[in-house]
């Protein structure tokens, strides 16, 4: 269950700023495995505004909007009503360090700027993908990641962008963002996968859906020396792969993306200060806030996640609205 609890949050310390939130969208694949207990108790807290841990409770949550409050006496970089980003929980007022907050433009609509970590999560799997110019991908999951990567990899050079995904809704929204063909993964998916891609398979495979069958399925839609991106965090549910028999004679490559690395082979050129800066410029290019299916006010957080736990296929982005003013 989710719940709201209170919190006195002092003014700022030297070296912080205190940020009056506007709006925080809900995660509905990390978030949702946090809120039905599918995280190990023994798995280490990754961001440092996290509180509490997997064995609950817990302070979870890392997208949120809002506007700078005020600053500690020698923070320089902000200054009141300045429009940033935070990897933060849900919360309708926080103070962090100075170096965590992300300005954004002040042109930019706030609900466009709660994406802009999971298009920074894109962004990583698409350098992960490593799409050449002409090449077929397939991403298994449209969910709002999915989404993103999809549109990415037809700016990344993709010659087709295929996507399987069960919810009808998100079928549709997956062709208006430019997928060029998706399949509702049904009976012989693998086969359908063959015969829309001319009995080559996928040159990349994207798994993103959380499901342990679909990344069974993308091994086995992908073509010989092929790629496949596993970008979902399972957590503790099991997966179990066949690696003898396509897996071992063609070659396929596996390969983890996890957004708190840039890829090692990028390192020389890429970090993630400019990784970040290449998520504000996409950001109003991509129009993400079309995603947004459902939006609550933040006193009933608990109904959101209930909709999403309950009836994810209604949702596509459920965001909590803290008010512009907070």
């Amino acid at each position: 269950m989710a719940e709201l609890r209170l919190e006195i949050i002092a003014p700022p310390e030297p070296g912080e700023v205190r940020v009056r939130t506007i709006a925080s969208a809900i995660s509905h694949g990390t978030e949702m495995l946090v809120y039905r207990g599918e995280v190990s108790p023994d798995t280490t807290l990754d961001l440092p505004t996290l509180v509490g841990g997997y064995d609950f409770p817990i302070k979870f949550g890392y997208a949120a909007v809002g506007r700078v409050l005020d600053a500690g006496v020698d923070v320089g970089a902000f200054v009141p009503g300045d429009l940033v980003f935070v990897h933060h929980p849900h919360q309708s007022v926080f103070k962090v360090p100075a170096q965590m907050p992300v300005r954004l433009p002040d042109s930019l609509n706030p609900t466009t700027g709660l994406f802009a970590a999971n298009l920074e999560t894109a962004v990583n799997i698409v350098h992960d993908a490593n799409i050449r110019l002409g090449e077929t991908a397939i991403i298994f999951g449209q969910g709002v990641v999915g989404l993103l990567v999809s549109q990415l990899l037809k700016l990344a050079g993709a010659g087709r962008v295929l996507a399987v995904e069960p919810v009808e809704a998100r079928r549709r929204l997956s062709l208006e963002v430019g997928v060029d063909d998706v399949l509702d993964p049904g009976e012989d998916l693998v086969g359908r996968i063959f015969e829309a891609t001319e009995g080559r398979g996928a040159d990349v495979t994207v798994e993103v859906s959380g499901s342990p069958a679909a990344l069974r399925s993308a091994v086995d839609a992908t073509m010989e020396e092929g790629t496949v991106v596993v970008a979902s965090w399972y957590g503790t549910k099991p997966v179990a792969l066949d690696l003898g028999g396509r897996f071992h004679r063609g070659r396929l490559r596996l390969r983890s993306s996890q957004v708190g690395r840039v890829p090692p082979e990028l390192t020389p050129r890429w970090d993630l200060a400019r990784r970040t800066r290449t998520v504000l410029d996409l950001l109003p290019r991509l129009r993400p806030e079309r995603l947004v299916s459902h939006r609550f006010p933040f006193e009933e957080a608990a109904a959101a996640y209930r909709l999403v736990d309950e009836r994810p296929g209604e949702t596509v982005q459920v965001v909590l609205d803290h008010g512009e003013g907070g």
